[in-house]
Formats: structure tokens, sequence, C-alpha cells
């Protein structure tokens, strides 16, 4: 088993605060003091962010505005600019929001413990599970927001329970007693509410309907977010082992998981050369593949942490590329 890594982090956490950690009881554990180096400074808050993750928040609010714009061509009817960005405020709130919500709950249950990828906020001490906590309540907050104005605006009173829904499953994704991140189900999140609902979405906020574009789009987009947390995942393959944490990649193995990640990262321009038949500025989508097959070729044969997160960011350009540039090729 790989060492946990040393650079950015302190001497281990107090018996009382790794105890809480295995007892799974997040509450007791904010309460326990974390040593560390603390405090957090601004860099370190912007780290936990994991501003890298954003494209995947980005390209399904463009792309699914960009379908929006075919239905509102067709209903002659106008663009709603301000739909479109409290759609992509939302989006990105909650990009934000499960990303403080996974260093909070891996971090009071000791799976930071393992990590050999960037340092965690509670899991290097940086800051305590109780601040971690609040930001992410706190983005989760402005997600909520924005999403009610959205609500106010098109008169859907419906999508509340949708921004809830997806709240929810932000938080248990690593959050809760059984986090379903931890159960090999992550995938199928980040596939769902980052692929098909946030594209459907924001189609749906602009025409008030949601047309073929943005379900087939959305499924695109869903497969590369999924290939971004399979490169994460396979990272982190041998240490989440040893933390019980039973990820997608655990449960099937390095091998099939990086086969997986060529399925998901490649599989979606199979939909761009579908949309390419009836909007022909998409074939210049296929540009996307200049980072999509080097993040192929790096997962297939890479093994150090390094490699892998170079993949882990040329899938997240891809993920930019192809949700823009799509959307871009509906709309115009």
């Amino acid at each position: 088993m790989a060492r946990p890594k040393t650079n950015r982090t302190t001497p281990a956490q107090p018996a009382s605060a790794r105890t809480h950690g295995r007892s799974g009881n997040p509450a007791r554990a904010a309460a326990a003091p974390v040593t560390g180096r603390g405090p957090a400074t601004a860099r370190d808050w912007i780290a936990g962010a994991r501003l890298r993750t954003l494209p995947l928040a980005i390209a399904p609010v463009a792309l699914g505005t960009g379908a929006g714009a075919v239905v509102l061509g067709f209903l002659d009817e106008p663009f709603h600019p301000w739909r479109a960005v409290l759609a992509l405020v939302v989006a990105l709130a909650l990009q934000v929001g499960v990303n403080y919500a996974n260093d909070y709950s891996d971090g009071v249950r000791g799976t930071d413990a393992h990590r050999v990828g960037p340092a965690r906020l509670v899991g290097s001490g940086a800051a305590t599970p109780r601040q971690v906590l609040g930001a992410a309540l706190a983005s989760f907050a402005v997600a909520a927001v924005a999403g009610l104005a959205l609500v106010v605006l098109t008169q859907q009173w419906w999508l509340i329970a949708v921004g809830a829904v997806a709240i929810v499953a932000a938080w248990f994704y690593t959050g809760g007693k059984r986090p379903y991140g931890y159960a090999g189900l992550g995938e199928l999140f980040v596939f769902v509410f980052f692929g098909i609902v946030a594209t459907a979405g924001s189609t749906y906020v602009q025409a008030i309907e949601v047309n073929l574009e943005a379900w087939t789009g959305g499924a695109g987009i869903g497969l590369i977010a999924c290939a971004v947390l399979m490169a994460n995942n396979l990272r982190d393959v041998d240490q989440d082992r040893a933390a019980r944490k039973r990820t997608l990649a655990v449960l099937v193995g390095p091998v099939v998981g990086r086969i997986l990640f060529a399925v998901f990262m490649l599989a979606p321009f199979g939909v761009v050369a579908f949309w390419a038949l009836l909007y022909p500025p998409a074939w210049l989508v296929m540009f996307a593949l200049l980072a999509a097959i080097p993040a192929c070729v790096i997962v297939g044969w890479g093994r150090t942490p390094r490699e892998l997160i170079t993949a882990l960011q040329l899938a997240s350009l891809t993920a930019l590329v192809y949700g823009v540039g799509l959307g871009l090729a509906f709309a115009l």
C-alpha cells in the first residue's frame, strides 16, 4: 500500500478525531479538534474548490443553452440570457459545494489519511471540519438562491423539487452514514446530475421544453464527467481500497477501470457525429479528440498519480470543448 502523501500535511489527527472518522458520525467528528498547519489561506480554499472540475459545470449549461436556442428558433421566441447566467451559477455552486462536501466527509471519516493526490483542507489540517462544512453549505445556499430565481423567472415551481434532489444527492455522495460514492455509484451520480439533469435543465429554463439535442448531448457530457471521476479514482484505487471506500474503480479493478475510462471518453463523439449530419459546425467538436485520445493513452499506460492527474485535466478540457462547441453548433 502506498504511503500517505506528506507534503502540505501535518501529523495525524488526534485519536478522538480518528475514532469519530471511523464511526461515521460527521456531527461528532466536526466538533473534534483537528491539529494542522492552519489557518487555511485563500489559496488553500481555492484549491479546495478544485477549479479543474469546474468545466464539468460549464459544459452542460453551454450545451443545454445551445439546445434551448434551437427550440426558441422554431418557436420564434427571444433568447433569455439571464436564465443562462443563473443556470451557470447553479451548476458552478453545486460543483464547488460537492467538492467541499467531499473534502469534509472524507476528512472526518479518515479516508484522506490514505490519500496520494493533492492535499485536502480537512485531511491536511489546513481548515477545521466545521469550516469546510460551512463552505459546502454556503455553496449549496448560493445554488439554491440562483435556482429559486430561475423558478420565479420561469414560473415552473416544480423545479424547486429538482433542485432539492440535486443538493441532497450532492451531499450524500460522500456524506451520511451510507454514502453512495462509497458503494460504486459515484459515476451514476455524475452522469445523471452533471450530465442529463444539468443539460436538460439548462434547455428547459430557456424554452420550457427539452429536445433530443439536449438529451443526447447531456448523455455525452455525463459520460465525460464519469471519465473524470474514474481517472480520479484510479489514481487513489489502492488507498481507497485500504480505506474501504468502494468506488467503481475499486469494484472492477484497475484494468477494467482503464477500459471504462476510454469508453466514457470516446463514446460521446458518436453523439457529435450524429448531430454533425444536421449541424455541420458540430464537426469542429471533433478537435476535442486532441485532448481525449492522449487522456486515454495516459490512463491506459500511466501508473503514477501525476500522470493520472494530467489525464483528469485533459478529460476536463475535453468536457469544456465538447459542451461549448456542441452548444454553439446548435445555436448558430
